[in-house]
């Protein structure tokens, strides 16, 4: 059967990308998975290096503050031979909305750890925040994972926060074998990939567009909005994933300490 080629004018609207027929997509969109996949592999190659990396034994009885009370590092392994941690930056004394928005999007994406433990990787969060103040933010957000305190305690397992590390156990030994923090963090971000994958991406003013696209904003400027889901870093905002959270209403104030953990 012929089938009559589809003369419609293929006119582009201002600020979109170029209407062309499906056979001229799909010889672009092959040009681009060649690049794509050597990505991928170059993505796989940085993997083996990393896990080649050596390692730093630390004491792994020190004391961190569960929900229980203090329990010894070596317990949040949950009996596996891997732990995976997101440090979660804090604010003393800052109500729930006042808390860190770039780590409130981390620890929102790793909310379930299935498949990590299918692997036989544990995860939890570590944080310099009170353990009191702590347990008020974990319950208003909703999270079931584990949350520890590590206030006062020195690297590996506490000093600066906003990183997402891993710790490798043999027996009682403890090891630190990686750490990443910056736009390291983004590995569990699924939003952004995503994002990545749209004609306008993350609407950031780095990234590179082409011209006519709409004019990209201050990085992660979505983090955080107020009650009508307009972007602010203003009085009455909170973290994006807050808004879905029972309850959650605009506050008058951010709520900060004077000193940022």
């Amino acid at each position: 059967m012929t089938t009559t080629p589809n003369t419609t004018p293929r006119t582009t609207p201002p600020g979109r990308p170029p209407v062309v027929d499906r056979a001229t997509w799909q010889a672009a969109r092959d040009e681009l998975l060649v690049r794509e996949k050597a990505h991928t592999r170059e993505g796989d190659a940085i993997a083996a290096a990393r896990r080649r990396l050596p390692m730093v034994e630390f004491d792994g009885t020190v004391e961190v503050v569960g929900p229980d009370g203090p329990v010894p590092f070596l317990d949040l392994f949950q009996g596996r031979d891997e732990l995976v941690v997101y440090k979660h930056m804090w604010w003393d004394g800052a109500p729930s909305q006042g808390q860190c928005e770039g780590c409130t999007t981390t620890a929102w994406h790793l909310q379930g750890a299935d498949y990590l433990n299918a692997r036989g990787v544990s995860y939890a969060v570590l944080t310099t925040g009170r353990a009191d103040e702590v347990a008020t933010f974990v319950a208003f957000m909703g999270y079931t994972q584990p949350w520890y305190s590590v206030r006062g305690l020195d690297e590996p397992v506490g000093g600066a926060m906003g990183f997402l590390t891993s710790y490798l156990r043999d027996g009682d030994r403890t090891f630190l074998t990686y750490s990443t923090t910056g736009r390291g963090n983004e590995r569990v971000n699924g939003s952004l990939d995503l994002l990545d994958m749209t004609p306008y991406g993350r609407g950031e003013a780095w990234e590179d567009t082409p011209d006519g696209w709409p004019e990209g904003r201050t990085a992660c400027w979505s983090w955080r909005t107020d009650a009508d889901g307009h972007d602010t870093w203003g009085p009455t905002s909170r973290p994006v994933p807050q808004w879905s959270r029972p309850g959650a209403t605009p506050v008058e104030t951010l709520g900060r300490g004077s000193e940022h953990h």
